[in-house]
């Protein structure tokens, strides 16, 4: 990535989970200051805009196990074009959501100029559920599993998944899984690294192993779920799971992952202001983004 330029896309998209105001999240990242700080450590920073998003009210449902799918597919269509085209163009993509079911689109999206490659998904949840196992029918809790094929989902104008490699996915954080999520782990052979591994463990250790599985991909995203971070310092989210990442922990794994220099875009999702404290959840995720993108202390 020759110009240093990142392609900032907004998603807000809110049809895969049943709590409004995921859908402000964009806003409130912008509002924190996102394209400032960035160009505060040498980016340049091309804001995109919001793709379009359907809302509740006038999207129909159609199908209860897997809740708005043809409109969240639909967006994530636009989300795969503007990807691809960034990427493409040699630039890194930094999409903001919106829940976490636009991240089908980013990786159709990077599939499109790549083919199959690395993810890192740093979340609480493992988002595999397909929608015969879903217990809600919530598009956001399959992404990962329809990334990886097992949902029969697809985007129109892009190859139908997987759009990784099963074998250089890490999930990172996790410590809220359902029984479907947790045979697709075994049937797939999915490198996990829950938060009782990161405690026994230490952080360093369990990023530098989530480091190897990807590393080599054609390409490597950051799927960030800011609820993989304690709700003591991310309130603002509408799954949230007690026993998440600390503040220094939540850092310190970005700015490891800035050392290693692989990962090559990245998407914020599941921020909700609605639920948040002074936009406390937006300042970190801010945070978070450029440490990711090699802020340093000195």
């Amino acid at each position: 990535m020759t110009d240093r330029t990142i392609a900032l896309l907004g998603a807000p998209l809110d049809l895969g989970q049943e709590r409004r105001g995921v859908d402000m999240g964009p806003s409130a990242i912008r509002y924190a200051g996102l394209a400032e700080r960035l160009e505060g450590i040498g980016w340049k920073v091309d804001d995109l805009g919001d793709v379009r998003a359907e809302i509740p009210e006038v999207a129909p449902m159609q199908n209860e196990h897997a809740r708005y799918l043809p409109d969240i597919l639909a967006s994530c269509a636009q989300i795969a074009r503007a990807v691809s085209d960034a990427h493409g163009a040699g630039r890194i993509p930094l999409v903001l959501g919106g829940d976490h079911s636009i991240a089908m689109g980013t990786l159709a999206g990077l599939h499109a100029q790549h083919g199959p490659g690395g993810l890192l998904w740093v979340d609480a949840h493992g988002d595999l559920n397909r929608p015969e196992t879903s217990p809600s029918g919530n598009v956001h809790g399959m992404p990962l599993a329809a990334a990886l094929g097992a949902c029969g989902f697809s985007i129109e104008g892009f190859d139908d998944p997987p759009w990784v490699d099963p074998g250089r996915v890490a999930l990172v954080g996790v410590r809220a899984l359902d029984p479907g999520e947790k045979a697709l782990v075994k049937e797939v052979g999915l490198s996990i690294f829950t938060m009782a591994e990161i405690d026994r463990r230490g952080l360093p250790s369990v990023l530098v192993e989530a480091l190897g599985v990807v590393g080599g991909a054609r390409f490597v995203h950051l799927s960030l779920d800011v609820d993989v971070c304690d709700p003591e310092i991310a309130p603002g989210v509408g799954t949230p799971v007690r026993g998440g990442l600390s503040y220094r922990e939540a850092h310190l794994a970005m700015e490891l992952l800035a050392e290693a220099g692989v990962v090559t875009s990245m998407e914020i999702v599941e921020l909700n202001p609605i639920l948040d404290h002074a936009n406390m959840t937006g300042d970190l995720a801010v945070e978070l983004a450029a440490s990711a993108l090699g802020a340093k202390i000195l």
